[in-house]
């Protein structure tokens, strides 16, 4: 069975390295750093959910699959947790008489207060996502690699691509800082790094680095139940005793470090029971984001480069890496990822 090379052990990598794995194929998992899940994907706040927010372009045709599939690998692999707490969000103005969408319901204080009854000021309503959820998205990754690994996938840290070994316009594998890997597919993985990695490629890829940054929060256990949405902060709890924080990104070492304090006190101020609260510390990841989202597909006509690029990685990881997996094996392509091709220059 033809080889397949993955670049990039972030959440979609390692999805698609396990898939692939699962399903007999030869495959090789490449990482620049020590560990999985290093790079942006550890830097997720992993809000996970059907029918919350926009889905741009092919999004749109994955999203009524995500919740099965992480049901799927629950099943799959028991050390992997996803906490079904919904959420609940709101505006500073009040909302107005349009329906929420599907799976969203409008609820009052009374409601509010039942789902979350350490907040000091609950909102007069607020929306409601049952089916919405959470993951820890590093110890995710780390359980697809290790499921991989046990399905016969090579994993190899500290393994940078440098670049893509091409022969008379064939890609043949990928050269690393360890050596070349040959490859009859080379899945690129790899977020912000794939359009350098793609430089010698007809393919028209534009992919922005977009910061976001995410404070961890120790705090007395089940102090924050859902994924709570406010409009001047989102929390949720990872694990027991362990929030998720986000703060808005500023530019200066400084400015970011006042707005991750300012988020920290924002939060303690709306929960009752927050004095043991600590900041642990916070981190900024470059999100990728592709002007054609998500982006998934060949890139040359041979079939040598599939590139994998999305947002939110981590809400449509289980679902992509089933369907690369697929496409890769079977030959044919998947309908749900049409509107997600690379454009060809």
């Amino acid at each position: 069975m033809p080889a397949v090379v993955v670049v990039g052990a972030g959440m979609v990598g390692s999805s698609v390295a396990y898939h692939l794995a699962r399903r007999g194929v030869p495959v090789t998992l490449l990482e620049q750093g020590p560990a999985a899940a290093t790079g942006v994907t550890g830097d997720s706040f992993a809000w996970i959910g059907g029918s919350r927010g926009d889905w741009p372009g092919g999004a749109q045709d994955l999203r009524e699959y995500v919740l099965a599939d992480y049901q799927r690998l629950e099943a799959e692999l028991p050390h992997v947790t996803v906490r079904r707490t919904g959420s609940l969000s709101w505006a500073d103005t009040p909302a107005d008489d349009s329906r929420p969408g599907p799976g969203q319901f409008r609820i009052g204080r009374s409601d509010i207060t039942a789902l979350e009854p350490n907040l000091r000021h609950p909102p007069d309503q607020a929306i409601h996502i049952p089916s919405d959820a959470g993951v820890d998205p590093t110890a995710l990754t780390h359980a697809l690699v290790a499921a991989a690994g046990a399905h016969g996938a090579t994993v190899l840290h500290e393994t940078a691509a440098t670049c893509l070994q091409v022969t008379n316009g064939h890609v043949e594998g990928v050269l690393t800082s360890t050596g070349l890997h040959a490859a009859t597919t080379v899945v690129l993985t790899a977020g912000t790094n794939v359009p350098g990695l793609c430089e010698p490629l007809s393919v028209d890829l534009a992919i922005a680095a977009s910061p976001a940054t995410l404070a961890r929060v120790t705090a007395p256990p089940g102090l924050v139940k859902t994924i709570v949405a406010r409009p001047d902060f989102e929390v949720r709890e990872v694990r027991e005793g362990d929030l998720l924080l986000v703060v808005p990104h500023v530019e200066g070492t400084a400015a970011l470090e006042r707005s991750a304090q300012d988020a920290f006190q924002r939060m303690k101020a709306a929960f009752q029971g927050s004095d043991q609260c600590r900041l642990r510390g916070y981190r900024t990841g470059k999100r990728p984001m592709p002007a054609h989202v998500p982006v998934i597909g060949y890139a040359t006509r041979d079939r040598s480069v599939y590139i994998a690029v999305m947002h939110s990685a981590i809400t449509m990881a289980p679902t992509v890496g089933r369907l690369i997996a697929d496409e890769l094996v079977t030959g044919r392509p998947a309908s749900e990822l049409q509107r997600c091709r690379p454009l060809a220059h």
